[in-house]
């Protein structure tokens, strides 16, 4: 059988690139080893998929070249998708910092995805492996007891984040066969451990507060929660994609507090504890545990100055030295990919390698948490789809 083109995996960028393409006229075969197609997108945002951002941005994706986004995200918004999602009935709902929820089911989205398909004539291939041969500029796969070739095949099959979903790192074992290079990958968007003296905070599993958390020069104002293994929450997730082994992570426990805060408190309330001042803007267990660490003893007016002010300076820049990550196990999604410096920013091409593409989670391109890695496959997807 003979396609203009062939597209693995059926994720959230290969369903999109498949559905602009047989749009375009492009007789267009898309091929999962899955038997379901979208199946992480349906596990996404709590079930209910946070199928975009309205603040995405360049600056807002990690890359080894941070400028190579701006082509795809420039020309296939965060709108589009949106009036997309509007055009076919969808409700919908922002919650914070611009992050777009079905009311419904993610379930709804792949329905889309597949309405947009069928209206292209998209032939779709399940449930089987794909193995891929090359020659005379004709790409070549085979499923099982079916074949099919075509001028041009795109790589749509994600990194290796929740393996229990299928996935795998075959994108960059196929992208190395072409001789294109491969930034190492790592889990992004993942819990980090602690172990040692820090494992106390693993006591507190299940509070979670408010806070900014930093890991080098990145800092986010999310929540934090404390687990059985280390620390998660939306803020851990954000920094533990520029973290690195080695590396502390920061976290001001109190962000909105005025400078000297402690010392007003010492002045105003010299009977009260650091224990009971904690407890009035932090969770109760997770106040007693901090102060335990600070001052364990006595009211604010048997504290010195100095000691009162490192206290603060710790509250506001509280140290944890992670000993790794939950793993591609517990990954959102992966740092690292397909190299952006083997394909044009313009059409997702290999450079060197004529009619191969890479879009996705499989390129070296990787958002924030809240709809940013959604937006990218979407915008990629169509990049690739306007050149096939």
């Amino acid at each position: 059988m003979t396609h203009d083109a062939i597209i693995l995996g059926a994720g959230a960028a290969g369903l999109m690139c498949a559905a602009v393409a047989g749009q375009r006229g492009r007789r267009v075969l898309l091929v999962d080893h899955a038997d379901r197609p979208g199946k992480k997108i349906l596990i996404s945002g709590g079930g209910r998929c946070n199928f975009t951002n309205l603040n995405t941005a360049p600056d807002r994706y990690i890359s080894a070249n941070p400028h190579f986004a701006k082509s795809a995200l420039g020309r296939y918004t965060a709108q589009d998708f949106l009036d997309l999602v509007q055009r076919h009935g969808i409700a919908w709902h922002e919650k914070t910092l611009g992050q777009l929820f079905c009311d419904g089911s993610a379930r709804q989205i792949v329905d889309l995805l597949l309405d947009e398909c069928a209206k292209g004539g998209v032939d779709i291939w399940l449930g089987e492996p794909a193995t891929v041969d090359h020659g005379d500029a004709r790409y070549r796969i085979r499923c099982g007891t079916r074949t099919a070739e075509a001028p041009a095949l795109v790589i749509a099959t994600g990194g290796p984040s929740i393996p229990k979903m299928g996935a795998t790192g075959f994108a960059y074992d196929l992208a190395r066969r072409f001789g294109l290079k491969v930034v190492e990958p790592r889990p992004a968007l993942v819990p980090l451990t602690l172990s040692g003296e820090q494992a106390l905070f693993t006591e507190l599993s299940g509070v979670a507060t408010d806070v900014v958390a930093r890991a080098g020069k990145a800092a986010f104002p999310e929540a934090a929660l404390f687990t059985h293994r280390g620390l998660s929450g939306p803020a851990i997730l954000q920094v533990s994609s520029y973290w690195r082994h080695g590396d502390p992570v920061a976290i001001d426990f109190l962000p909105k507090s005025a400078p000297g805060w402690l010392a007003s408190a010492k002045r105003s309330r010299p009977r009260t504890t650091l224990r009971k001042l904690l407890g009035e803007a932090l969770p109760d267990r997770l106040a007693e545990t901090l102060a335990a660490q600070l001052a364990p003893q006595g009211e604010l007016q048997t504290l010195s100055d100095r000691t009162l002010q490192e206290a603060e300076r710790r509250l506001h820049d509280w140290r944890f030295l992670p000993n790794g990550t939950e793993g591609f196990a517990k990954a959102e999604v992966t740092i690292g990919g397909i190299s952006t410096a083997d394909l044009s920013s313009q059409t997702m091409e290999a450079r060197k390698v004529p009619g191969l593409y890479a879009i996705g989670e499989a390129v070296d391109v990787t958002g924030w948490l809240g709809g940013y890695n959604f937006q990218w496959a979407w915008a990629s997807g169509w990049a690739a789809a306007q050149a096939l």
